[in-house]
């Protein structure tokens, strides 16, 4: 566990516990003790920030921590304020989060589970973390947004993208900034068929875990409603790096068009081998073979490099957007770092923004007087235009943005277009859809 700005608290050593050499966890101590977990003192605050920093996503990560660094210097009146200035609430004032600076402490979630829950576990329970934020895999989200709901605290997920998240797997504890499957299925497919037509037939390579099987049901039926068929779909392992064995089968398939359910890593590499086995030039059933990436992110586009070109896909931002709230997250975060924020440093910095905004409004850190604060809260400002974040199922509402690799990239990072902005009435559903089914919100847990 790594810290920064940080010295350590969260530990008490008195009469036979200090003899003995046990700390307590600080939502044990007496003095912390105010009716939920981890209630801070009067001068700080400690935010937790897990992250894959190793594992097939860690770009995203890295990217995930700047943008977070960025929000705590805003939070704490350094910078120019980026999006503090543009936020269409005006509760946020650059003295930290109800007078308290903000601190954190970061975990490496692996992009796996367990090692996700076992670094927050540590952020709460050692740290003394209020808030646990982060990832980009949605099984990391929902295994760890189920920890906070047990520890009583708030999860502002990261970068995840399954319908589970806010689904079947939601919880009363855990809201959600980015898009999902479904989004992008209702964004994607009239894109796709003006471009490809309605008479297609699909191949698709699905990562194996929840996003991946979310995201292609989501694809598949949006894309058979219009009239393509799907003649294949092929689970494969998150740990892959040569996809060789499964895009050998897929020209003599039937298919003209691989849609690659996959993202980070996977999804660079699955895209380099579908390329050098000669699908972009390959003709079948009288077509283009073509193909499409669902998810698509700065980052990958970076990793595939050429391969992208003409490639149909969706995001949940780009830095390339001329909103208010947008430019001025772009010249913060490119001040700092250099070069512009991909889509999980938008999402990640927006929701550290969100917390403390809610926080602030509420007058409160409990959990539940947050939750209150963000269910059905309306904003603006933030990067992508009007946005509610539902109180059914804690899912943020707005624009998503359909993307496709540029042909003539003007420098390294110019390498996506916006080809249509879907507006946030194609991609509103019902809470009881059938693609999120399953579990219930239950309620806030304030934990101690």
């Amino acid at each position: 566990m790594s810290k920064s700005n940080f010295s350590r608290r969260g530990v008490l050593k008195t009469g036979a516990i200090a003899g003995a050499g046990l700390a307590l966890p600080t939502y044990l101590r007496a003095d912390a003790h105010a009716g939920f977990t981890n209630a801070p003192g009067d001068s700080e605050v400690i935010l937790g920030f897990n992250v894959p920093q190793t594992g097939p996503y860690a770009d995203e990560g890295a990217d995930e921590l700047r943008a977070y660094e960025l929000a705590v210097e805003h939070l704490n009146g350094g910078g120019d304020g980026g999006m503090l200035n543009t936020f269409s609430s005006k509760v946020l004032d650059g003295t930290g989060i109800l007078g308290r600076e903000v601190k954190y402490v970061t975990g490496d979630t692996q992009t796996k589970s367990d090692a996700a829950r076992a670094s927050a576990r540590s952020m709460i329970e050692k740290d003394g973390a209020i808030m646990i934020t982060g990832g980009s895999s949605s099984g990391v989200a929902v295994a760890v947004q189920a920890l906070c709901q047990e520890a009583g605290v708030i999860f502002m997920a990261g970068l995840t993208h399954s319908n589970d998240t806010t689904g079947k797997d939601k919880r009363a504890n855990g809201f959600r900034h980015f898009f999902n499957s479904y989004m992008t299925g209702a964004a994607l497919a009239p894109v796709l068929a003006a471009n490809y037509g309605t008479d297609r037939k699909a191949y698709h390579l699905t990562a194996d875990y929840n996003w991946g099987y979310t995201t292609e049901e989501a694809i598949r039926s949006s894309t058979e409603a219009m009239g393509w068929e799907t003649v294949n779909a092929v689970k494969t392992p998150l740990t892959q790096t040569d996809f060789s064995s499964y895009i050998a089968p897929v020209l003599n398939s039937g298919a003209d068009v691989l849609v690659l359910n996959h993202y980070g890593g996977n999804m660079v590499n699955s895209l380099t081998n579908a390329v050098q086995f000669g699908l972009r030039d390959a003709m079948a059933n009288g077509h283009n073979f073509e193909i499409v990436v669902p998810l698509y992110s700065r980052l990958m586009a970076r990793g595939a490099g050429a391969n992208v070109k003409g490639i149909f896909g969706s995001t949940n931002w780009h830095w390339s957007l001329q909103d208010e709230g947008s430019k001025a997250f772009v010249q913060s975060f490119g001040t700092k770092y250099g070069f512009p924020p991909s889509q999980a440093a938008h999402t990640t910095y927006v929701q550290t923004l969100l917390y403390a905004d809610a926080v602030t409004r509420a007058g409160s850190f409990n959990p539940c007087a947050v939750a209150e604060a963000l269910e059905d809260y309306e904003f603006d400002g933030l990067g992508n235009g009007k946005t509610l974040y539902r109180g059914d199922d804690h899912q943020c509402f707005k624009d998503v943005l359909v993307v496709k690799g540029k042909e003539n990239p003007e420098n390294e990072f110019d390498l996506l277009e916006i080809v249509e902005v879907t507006p946030v009435d194609q991609v509103t559903y019902d809470p009881n859809h059938p693609q999120f089914q399953g579990g219930a919100l239950g309620t806030c847990n304030p934990g101690a």
